[in-house]
């Protein structure tokens, strides 16, 4: 069965295609078949004037377009699709929601942080964690960070915050949100034994590939560390040129790398494991679950 999933992300927009397929045992298996990404970066636009500007709102209806014939070329024959921080936050969203479901028939439904926290654990990664270890899940945005905690195999706390990398560009963060993040980390980790941080998104994605790590193996804070001090002492320009990276992605990669370091600082985590999934693979899972339970009734 062929599904889709968009992610309207504060930096990009995100259609994931997928084919899922059950073997006689019964074990399903997720593939991929497409994944495209457009450097939307509406947070841009949100986190200084509270609005999508009409040339980004265009760009946004285009794109929704695009996804929904991309998506009927491949026969999916069902879509989920959700936004978050950016048009959480702004004012004209719900005409933006009217206009993508007139053109395109596709029904993006906003939601939280803490759904969002929800839906990437629909990967049933916490099912593959070991009880010797704690997890500290970071999913890193432009508009939004999302923490997840388990704890011998149950999940302990899940929070988000509004501290995401196009957030820091703007410098719209305020110490008191960085405080608050911080104590919530280290009381609710405090304790625990060896915690290991699990990262999505797509900066902490192009750091596992950048660091040629071998697939499986972790990262560990001291090269986030390293690169953080490396990426931020050179011009985008720069980073550009001998890191290889796109525009849209030098530019986010450096406060990205301090959420990261922090949050794994105050969490006492010395290492982060990098699945690379996201937002959109959740949604293909919670996809998938609907079918298998209307299957059922």
């Amino acid at each position: 069965m062929k599904l889709a999933a968009i992610d309207i992300g504060s930096n990009a927009a995100r259609l994931l295609v997928s084919e899922v397929t059950n073997d006689e045992k019964g074990n399903t298996s997720f593939d991929k078949i497409s994944l495209i990404r457009i450097p939307l970066r509406l947070g841009f636009d949100v986190f200084d004037t509270g609005k999508i500007s009409p040339a980004k709102a265009a760009l946004l209806l285009d794109t929704m377009r695009g996804f929904h014939y991309i998506a009927k070329a491949y026969g999916v024959q069902l879509l989920k699709a959700c936004a978050t921080s950016a048009m959480r936050d702004a004012l004209n969203t719900p005409e933006l929601l009217t206009q993508i479901k007139e053109q395109t028939g596709i029904e993006v439904e906003v939601i939280s942080g803490s759904d969002e926290a929800s839906l990437v654990f629909e990967n049933h990664i916490a099912e593959t964690l070991t009880k010797d270890h704690s997890y500290l899940y970071i999913d890193v945005g432009g508009g939004s960070t999302e923490l997840t905690f388990f704890s011998n195999g149950k999940m302990a706390f899940k929070e988000s915050f509004n501290i995401g990398t196009i957030r820091l560009l703007k410098n719209k963060i305020s110490d008191t949100e960085w405080e608050e993040m911080k104590m919530l980390v280290k009381n609710k980790t405090k304790g625990n034994k060896n915690v290991v941080a699990i990262g999505s998104g797509g900066n902490i994605n192009k750091i596992y590939s950048l660091s040629r790590q071998k697939e499986g193996k972790s990262l560990s804070l001291q090269l986030l560390k390293d690169y953080y001090k490396e990426l931020s002492s050179v011009s985008l320009n720069q980073r550009m040129n001998i890191y290889k990276l796109k525009e849209d992605r030098a530019d986010v990669i450096v406060p990205a790398l301090q959420i990261y370091s922090n949050v794994m600082r105050w969490a006492g985590a010395e290492e982060i494991l990098v699945p690379r999934i996201g937002l959109a693979d959740g949604l293909i899972h919670h996809l998938w679950e609907k079918v298998n339970n209307n299957s059922l009734h």
